[in-house]
């Protein structure tokens, strides 16, 4: 039900809200999803300071996309550590800052990761606000652009910090299957006892079973990198409770708010992109609906029976030796 130019209130069917949420575009602290187009500078000041559990954000990686300025390092350096203090400023003692990057293009063939960039600039908050590094975690995916004069980029990176060593962190509610599940110590004093968690086994901090966003993933909108839901959830189930607040400064197509919506969250974000600001919105709406397609488990795409496939041309391997094709696997 539309009530103004600025609120929308939906009855949420997911288990995880039992009540209406309002969406909004201007911050208040009873707004289940707060959306905006706006300069995250601007918007990030709405919010009162403390008053947030989790920043999960992927900023512009600075390379000349569609929807970013390409900045001078050193503007780019400015405007991130405007974005990190202000980011500082909102998130509670015991909450979290989690910026997902990649690598910003110092020259043709010269990939800098931004996690370079930016750690120093977190670091300045380490002895006034108690911003520490919990994680460099390295997200691995196999799809992506094919480089000619260097190795293909494969991985990206979320580093994860938290406000003071008093932090949430709930490990069981991201556990993944164990390698052997039900395997039990066989001899010595836990002889016939489980020899790892039965609710399964901390997923370290190289995360390689959620696929990124490309042509046939079932989340994928306009925008040209977006991140899966997935890789939200898990970051926002691990470092926050339901209730809590999370915030997206550099929100895009609201996959963020997607996710702290399903998982029972409320959420603020905003972009500069009044069309990413409308995809977002109607995502949260099909969320809301219980019609939002999101990625779980499975392959990224599975071709029906009658699709051609790729196949072995004729004469390929003539290219090998015998040795080489020994040596392959089967």
């Amino acid at each position: 039900m539309l009530i103004n130019d600025r609120d929308e209130i939906h009855q949420l069917g997911h288990e995880n809200w039992a009540r209406s949420v309002t969406m909004s575009c201007a911050y208040r602290e009873t707004n289940g999803v707060t959306l905006a187009t706006n300069d995250c500078r601007a918007f990030l000041k709405q919010i009162p300071s403390n008053e947030a559990s989790l920043v999960f954000t992927s900023p512009p990686y600075n390379i000349g996309k569609e929807y970013e300025e390409r900045l001078t390092l050193d503007e780019y350096r400015d405007l991130m550590r405007t974005v990190i203090a202000e980011c500082v400023r909102i998130v509670r003692p015991g909450g979290s800052i989690c910026f997902q990057v990649g690598n910003y293009m110092a020259g043709p063939q010269r990939p800098k990761p931004l996690a370079f960039i930016l750690d120093p600039l977190f670091a300045n908050h380490e002895t006034s606000d108690g911003i520490v590094m919990r994680n460099a975690i390295v997200w691995h995916f196999e799809h992506g652009y094919h480089a000619t004069f260097r190795f293909s980029g494969r991985y990206e990176m979320v580093l994860w910090y938290t406000k003071g060593d008093d932090y949430i962190f709930n490990l069981d509610d991201v556990r993944v299957p164990q390698k052997y599940p039900g395997k039990k110590h066989f001899k010595g004093a836990r002889k016939g006892q489980y020899s790892g968690n039965p609710l399964g086994k901390n997923p370290g901090d190289v995360w390689t079973d959620i696929p990124n966003v490309k042509a046939n993933h079932v989340e994928k909108t306009e925008h040209p990198c977006q991140f899966p839901v997935g890789l939200a959830k898990r970051v926002i189930l691990a470092l926050t409770n339901p209730g809590d607040l999370v915030v997206d400064p550099f929100a895009g197509v609201g996959t963020t708010t997607v996710a702290a919506l399903l998982t029972g969250r409320r959420s603020a974000g905003s972009d500069l992109s009044r069309e990413y600001v409308q995809i977002a919105r109607a995502r949260i709406r099909e969320a809301a609906a219980g019609t939002l397609r999101v990625r779980e488990n499975g392959p990224v795409y599975r071709p029906s029976s009658s699709e051609s496939v790729a196949r072995v041309p004729e004469g390929f391997w003539m290219n090998f030796d015998e040795g080489a094709l020994a040596a392959m696997p089967q």
